[in-house]
């Protein structure tokens, strides 16, 4: 690893990352700007197990220059060895490659970096926000919480979307795109407040652009004065 990957992929081989090959076996639109596509996982899943909102990197090539992006599994199964990817089809050398994926094409992975630790104490409630390209990682925390209840701020639509986000104990905002991701920002600033002082023990969990996720995440750690262990925000993508 790190052979034709640039420095990124040198500094993961120092960090002692895992590398696989991911073989497709299937694919589906699930809308027109949604794909999903189904993996067999070279071994990955027996290697390192798995755990809630598990991510992984996969390596494209960017105009003959190395691209890395992080995406969540999505329905493991260490027995069959199998899972999805969903992407998010945006302009961008990840996006051409999944609307061109087929049964029998392969992608090169690299595991290092995710995991996850259950919050000490549990939740009383959960203060997610996120959007479309980090959707799978809001569903499997949904899934692995179990009843916690759940405020959301949805950055798009997840209309036909896949989502486990249940009415009776989550609370979903769509909160439109707008302003390289400002809108966001000012609607969760007016918001979360509220929502955090009505609860004992929250928990903060963003993932959206890499600017929206540093505000946020600054915001409720020095405005808000949660502290770190009771926050986790991580940067799913660059803005243009």
């Amino acid at each position: 690893m790190g052979q034709g990957r640039g420095w990124e992929g040198a500094v993961l081989k120092l960090l002692r990352a895992k590398d696989f090959t991911f073989t497709v076996t299937g694919a589906e639109d699930v809308t027109p700007h949604y794909r999903r596509l189904r993996l067999t996982d070279g071994g990955l899943l027996a290697a390192t197990g798995v755990h809630p909102t598990m991510w992984v990197r996969l390596w494209f090539s960017d105009h003959g220059r190395p691209h890395q992006r992080a995406y969540t599994l999505v329905d493991p199964d260490p027995e069959t060895g199998t899972f999805a990817l969903e992407f998010a089809l945006h302009d961008g050398c990840a996006s051409d490659w999944a609307r061109a994926a087929k049964a029998g094409d392969t992608v090169e992975a690299t595991v290092q970096g995710t995991g996850f630790e259950h919050p000490d104490p549990a939740p009383s409630h959960l203060a997610i926000i996120g959007d479309t390209a980090s959707l799978p990682a809001i569903n499997s925390l949904l899934g692995e919480l179990g009843s916690v209840p759940a405020t959301i701020w949805f950055e798009g639509t997840r209309d036909g979307l896949p989502s486990t986000a249940d009415p009776d104990r989550h609370r979903f905002h769509e909160v439109p795109r707008q302003e390289a991701g400002a809108h966001l920002v000012e609607r969760v600033r007016a918001e979360l407040p509220e929502v955090l002082s009505a609860t004992e023990d929250p928990y903060v969990w963003i993932a959206c652009d890499t600017r929206t996720t540093r505000a946020l995440g600054s915001y409720v750690r020095k405005e808000l004065g949660l502290p770190k262990t009771r926050v986790h925000a991580l940067g799913y993508w660059r803005a243009d």
